[in-house]
């Protein structure tokens, strides 16, 4: 008979927030709920009841659970069960705005996952990430849900990998303005899970909820409503509880829920308690007979009624863990099958064990304290015996230990006492951890795996597990604790790694320096390497340099670059990086290294953009091919995207960069989509395309924020700065480099990105002075520091001012467009402005007019950068007496006007104004005007009567449609002439005919 209340009693307040959890979620405010206490307290039947109340409200409700199998930390074990008990029943949710995202979930999801390519597996906020999105589509899904909301269930979290905490706690972090609730159940402890509750509620990202024990009062009434729901009852009241069960109870359930119940249940199975005719519990006998103190006495006794053959069942499947393989249990007890079946049976009558979800094979304990209270009784020799043969018949079972089976075999061979075996599995699991992604579980399990071999016998052994342990922290840039582990490797003796393995890890820790831009570390690493090298012995110390040779060479390449390291000869850091870069391409293609080999190749592919973009784009075509033959599919998409950027620099189409992010989309590596979107954005802010910069901007801010990808939210706020800059929006682009210095730190307003956009926002207040200041800064930075960035002014913006303000002269202007990048596009536009002053001062006004005419074609992408040339060079070609400044400034006046930039517009009409030529009023209506006709001039009350000329209407006529008098009129069609150039009224009258077909 199963005791159990109908009713949660004492709850009220974690009934009451759970309650307002579920509202807000469906009102679109994501919540986030974890309930923490001691086992047997309530929090599953919380969670159920929870996810009851979700489903009758209309929700999606999504249950996982963690530490199902002795311990064996699966990543993102509880949110994959979660996501698969949805998809099971409603198959995977259609929405486009999923694709980004299939890759990441396709190691939740086994029905995204494909094999069409090898993509590298996804970090766990990518996870994270794409987890968030689907349960947010899931929440919205208003076809299969009637009411929007979506309600994820995590119990046991006390046993989640690090993996899942982490992702909880990303999902807490930004689970605001979302329809999802989460709530997350775990047990008190020495591990992280506790630790991360609190956090999250100290930062308000979550609300703890801490379920006490019962009073007597509230135990008291949920044992008379569990004995109530045992059978019927002749009264309409629930039938008292007797005063000694309820004082045996007070005292020794502790208030533990639980605990009433295991208790109940061992009094009524004793027969000391027992309904009466009239309805109500009776006493029998002395309730201090074999029923326990504690819950493991309760279930050890009821265990034991189950005969021998059935306790060595349970004590062999509570050894397995909470959750455990029929096919293993009965490797591990050696039953046939029908005594297997029938102990089993005899388990779940007893309320001891029950199925475990819809696979058929798989059962679980009732409850975590009943595997362990079994646990707890066997003696340690018992215990060893049963996890010796469970590990054995696992490894039978499943060769390779594949997934979960191999954690458990170790933590099966750990309680064995056999700890060398179960290092080694501990160690096997962490590489599989290692290469599925997982790097926070790969390091936990080898961590374990060093624990495990502290004994002097196994010195080497541990020495090996350390090694490997450095590489998997390096590779997951925990620099610190991958530096002090390496540090803690003896020199000599038992323990130490020979010179050339030590120098190999001490070179890839320099690697991981360089990635950090922690330089001086690095520069210190890469000392101890050529010292190790020196000492390894006879003829091996060649062939070690020559193996470590392409990492070391690629390290002093970042050094050289840094400053941190001298670049000899010229001189020339760029140059010398180029050729350490060389070197270690064509060491790793001979030592068979690709990695390394595309590393270099990609950082010659961008240093080599000062020599031209097309030898640039032959290093990266070399990089291409290496990662296609070798499939590393991470490099190719990383060399798609350089490809793509240096396509829209040499030639302003974004085309290629538009092929390499929708590759990226497509393999679901979301860094690079989103380094795709960041450059895309920039792009558009250069073309002067502000509203789709800004949609892209915002839409991938907000996404690298959650993500922590540093360097491309740091690009997207300089693009935010940029684009408030190009509109001559300066306090909007202080706010922005306000934001962007907070991330990149005070000395990043100095880099040329942002004395770029400030010189560019100068220009457009009219500041010329200033701008040109800005420019000189940018200018004298990167004459210290080389740069790889080629449209900051070095090469087009700033030679231009210098030759407006005659500071310089044609031999530095000479210079200047020798480089290559002066032939990019967006430089070129100014550069050859900057042509055409000089030769226009010079007297040779025809070459300054074919100057502008081959700027006017570069700059055809750029539409605001266009006009700010033409503005900019007019007031110098009306002094000069070449080209046609009143024709620019009057586009220019146009443009500017119509994007807002008052300033410009204004300066425009003065210069107009200075010149003679006629200024355009802008008066209402003046925006109805068709661009072509508002270039020459025409007002609003113009074009009206413009219109009427094309039926060839007579001044008194129009006079009467306009409701103004034939003389105004008059005057009207003698500025038409005028400003078409018309020799007549008839000619006037055609134009506007053909000027409206055209316009239709």
């Amino acid at each position: 008979m199963l005791i159990t209340s109908p009713a949660v009693i004492g709850r009220g307040a974690e009934l009451a927030l759970l309650d307002a959890s579920l509202a807000a979620a469906r009102d679109g405010d994501g919540r986030a709920v974890f309930l923490l206490g001691e086992a047997g307290i309530g929090k599953s039947r919380l969670a159920a009841e929870c996810a009851f109340r979700g489903f009758t409200r209309g929700l999606a409700v999504l249950r996982g659970r963690s530490g199902a199998t002795g311990g064996a930390a699966a990543p993102f074990r509880p949110v994959a069960e979660a996501l698969m008990s949805f998809v099971r029943l409603g198959g995977l949710p259609e929405d486009a705005e999923l694709a980004p995202y299939r890759s990441a979930l396709g190691g939740l999801l086994p029905e995204w996952r494909t094999a069409g390519h090898a993509a590298a597996p996804a970090s766990p906020v990518e996870t994270a990430e794409a987890t968030l999105r689907l349960l947010a589509t899931i929440a919205r899904d208003l076809a299969r849900h009637p009411h929007p909301g979506c309600l994820l269930v995590l119990e046991d979290l006390q046993d989640a990998d690090t993996e899942t905490l982490a992702l909880v706690e990303y999902l807490c972090d930004n689970i605001r303005g979302l329809p999802i609730l989460l709530l997350a159940t775990l047990r008190p402890g020495p591990g992280p899970s506790e630790q991360v509750a609190r956090q999250l509620a100290q930062r308000r990202s979550a609300v703890l909820g801490e379920p006490r024990p019962l009073t007597g009062e509230e135990v008291r009434a949920m044992a008379e409503a569990a004995l109530a729901a045992t059978g019927p009852s002749p009264h309409d009241t629930v039938a008292p509880l007797p005063e000694e069960v309820a004082d045996r109870l007070a005292r020794d359930a502790d208030g533990n829920p639980f605990v009433v119940e295991e208790l109940l249940n061992g009094m009524i199975t004793a027969d000391v308690l027992r309904r009466g005719p009239d309805g109500g519990w009776h006493v029998r006998g002395d309730l201090d007979i074999d029923v326990p103190r504690t819950v493991v006495h309760s279930v050890s006794q009821r265990s034991a009624r189950l005969g021998p053959g059935g306790r060595a069942l349970l004590d062999c499947a509570a050894v397995l863990g909470r959750r455990f393989s029929l096919a293993v249990l009965q490797a591990v007890s050696g039953l046939p099958d029908r005594d297997l079946l029938v102990h089993l049976r005899a388990g779940m009558d007893a309320h001891l064990v029950s199925p475990s979800g819809p696979v058929g094979d798989w059962y679980e304990f009732r409850h975590a304290l009943t595997a362990e209270a079994l646990v707890a009784a066997l003696v340690p020799a018992e215990r060893a015996a049963i996890a010796a043969r469970g590990a054995d018949a696992i490894e039978r079972a499943h060769p390779g230990l594949p997934g979960e089976w191999c954690v458990l075999v170790a933590n099966l061979r750990q309680a064995a006492g056999d700890a060398q075996a179960a290092a080694r599995c501990f160690a096997q699991a962490g590489r599989s951890a290692l290469a599925a992604g997982a790097v926070n579980s790969a390091v936990s399990l080898l961590e374990r795996a060093v624990d495990l071999l502290s004994a002097p016998d196994r010195a080497a052994d541990r020495a090996s597990l350390v090694e490997q342990l450095v590489y998997t922290l390096a590779e997951n840039g925990q620099l610190d604790r991958a530096c002090a582990l390496a540090d803690e490797l003896p020199e000599a003796g038992p323990g130490a790694l020979d010179a050339a393995r030590t120098a190999a890890l001490q070179a890839r820790i320099a690697r991981a320096c360089v990635i950090a831009a922690r330089f001086e570390d690095a520069a210190g690493r890469l000392r101890q390497v050529h010292r190790l090298l020196r000492l390894v012995p006879g003829s091996d110390g060649p062939a070690a340099a020559a193996a470590l040779g392409p990492a070391v060479r690629m390290v002093e390449a970042h050094l050289v670059l840094s400053g941190v390291q001298e670049s000899g000869g010229d001189g020339d850091r760029t140059h010398e990086a180029e050729r350490l870069a060389r070197q270690a391409a064509d060491g790793a293609e001979r030592t068979g290294l690709p990695e390394i080999a595309c590393e270099a190749w990609q950082l010659l592919g961008v240093l080599a953009r000062r020599h031209g973009f097309e030898q640039a784009d032959s290093y990266l075509e070399k990089c291409l091919v290496l990662a296609t033959e070798h499939r590393l599919t991470g490099v190719q998409l990383d060399t798609l995207m350089w490809l793509g950027v240096n396509d829209f620099m040499y030639t302003g189409s974004s085309t290629r960069l538009e092929r390499a992010h929708r590759a990226a989309l497509g393999h679901g590596a979301l860094a690079l989509m989103y380094r795709a979107e960041a450059t895309m954005a920039m792009q558009k802010v250069l073309c002067g395309d502000y509203a789709g910069a800004r949609e892209l901007a915002d839409r991938c801010v907000e996404g690298t924020a959650r993500l922590r990808d540093a360097d491309n939210h740091q690009f997207l706020l300089l693009t935010r700065v940029a684009l408030a800059a190009h509109q001559g929006r300066r306090r909007q682009m202080e706010r922005e480099l306000a934001e962007f210095s907070r991330w990149g730190g005070e000395q990043s307003l100095q880099s040329p990105q942002a004395l770029g956009s400030r010189a560019i926002c100068a220009l457009l207040e009219e500041d010329h002075e200033q701008a040109l200041r800005e420019l000189d800064e940018a200018f004298a930075w990167e004459e210290q520091n080389p740069s790889v960035h080629h449209l900051n002014g070095r090469y087009g913006l700033r030679p231009l001012l210098r030759a407006l303000c005659g500071q310089a002269d044609p031999a530095e202007h000479a210079a200047i467009a020798a480089a290559p990048s002066a032939a990019l596009p967006w430089n070129r536009q100014f550069e050859r402005l900057a042509f055409a002053v000089h030769e226009g001062r010079a007297g040779r006004g025809t070459q300054a007019e074919t100057a502008v005419a081959q700027a006017q074609e570069a700059g055809e992408p750029f539409l605001m950068a266009r006009r700010l040339g033409q503005r900019l060079v007019a007031p110098t070609a009306m002094a000069d007496g070449w080209g046609d400044p009143v024709g620019w400034l009057r586009d220019a006046e146009e443009y500017f006007h119509g994007a807002g930039v008052p300033a410009v517009a204004n300066s425009c009409r003065d210069l107009l104004r200075q010149a003679g030529a006629t200024v355009r009023q802008r008066r209402n209506g003046t925006s109805a005007v068709p661009a072509p006709l508002r270039r020459l001039g025409l007002t609003a009350r113009e074009y009206e009567v413009f219109l009427l000329l094309a039926p060839r209407l007579g001044n008194q006529e129009i006079a009467e449609r306009l409701y103004i008098s034939p003389r105004t009129v008059e005057k009207h069609v003698a500025k038409l002439l005028t400003k078409t150039g018309r020799p007549h009224r008839s000619a006037l009258c055609d134009y506007a005919t053909e000027m409206i077909a055209q316009l239709r």
